[in-house]
């Protein structure tokens, strides 16, 4: 199970505002507090800054590096963003790359930067036709991610496919499509792995935690292994310990445990 903390965007609030005045200070504690709760990557996206993308992707990167040690994933829509905090990175890890996607502008852009920094990628089910539709259109689009990238060179063990959550409130049949989805990638290519924007699923409904709680456990049923979230959120970090566990995937119960040591059921 790999863990990708998603707080350090500046779409969030304070993010943007400790950014916008340069508290080193605060993006580095939260980068320290997602570390210490148990991601595995750090996701960096300042996306929405578009005119400033480049100059704070660099400050970014250059910040939270002189405070973790754990491997960044730069996240953009513009392969020049991606670049800039690609080529900061401290070496000794392997970066990933969040996203590419089978649009061909958006693959053949990208795809230099995977090989050249020999990052994991995160590759999204949307092509040129749009948002997928269906289970069956998830598969498709992921077997062409998948051929097309073991073309150039990257291992299945690198690729994570995002089956691409789309919210409830806009279709009851959104969540049972992407578990589906994983199902039959899974079957079809044993040895890639999946991650998700899980909130993504309860967004424009109430009682958004419960829902996602749920669905994290439902998605891992069903071979979801890799989850971009809040992972100072106890409660969802100990249900994470508790499905893996129950699923046979936590040796001699040792996440759990130390779960459970940490207060995470409490």
């Amino acid at each position: 199970m790999l863990i990708i903390g998603e707080l350090i965007n500046t779409s969030r609030k304070l993010i943007r505002e400790a950014v916008e005045i340069r508290d080193a200070a605060y993006i580095q504690q939260v980068a320290k507090d997602q570390q210490e709760a148990g991601a595995d990557y750090l996701d960096i996206n300042c996306g929405n800054l578009v005119e400033q993308e480049l100059e704070v992707m660099k400050w970014l990167v250059d910040t939270v590096q002189q405070v973790s040690d754990i491997p960044l994933c730069i996240d953009s829509p513009d392969e020049a963003a991606l670049q800039a905090g690609l080529c900061l990175l401290n070496p000794g890890y392997r970066p990933m790359i969040n996203s590419l996607s089978a649009e061909e502008k958006r693959f053949t852009s990208v795809l230099p930067l995977v090989k050249k920094y020999k990052a994991k990628i995160i590759a999204l089910c949307i092509d040129d036709e749009g948002m997928p539709k269906t289970a069956e259109d998830r598969l498709r689009i992921a077997t062409f991610l998948v051929n097309a990238l073991e073309k150039e060179g990257v291992s299945h063990k690198d690729i994570y496919i995002d089956p691409l959550i789309k919210p409830l409130s806009t279709g009851d049949g959104h969540g049972l499509e992407v578990l589906q989805a994983i199902s039959m990638i899974r079957e079809k290519f044993p040895e890639i792995s999946f991650t998700c924007g899980l909130s993504n699923i309860s967004y424009g409904l109430p009682n958004r935690a419960v829902l996602n709680r749920l669905f994290v456990v439902q998605a891992m049923t069903m071979g979801m292994d890799c989850y971009i979230l809040n992972p100072t959120d106890k409660v969802m970090m100990g249900t994470i310990y508790a499905a893996q566990a129950l699923l046979g995937k936590d040796k001699y119960c040792s996440k759990y445990l130390k779960a459970h040591r940490k207060g995470l059921y409490a």
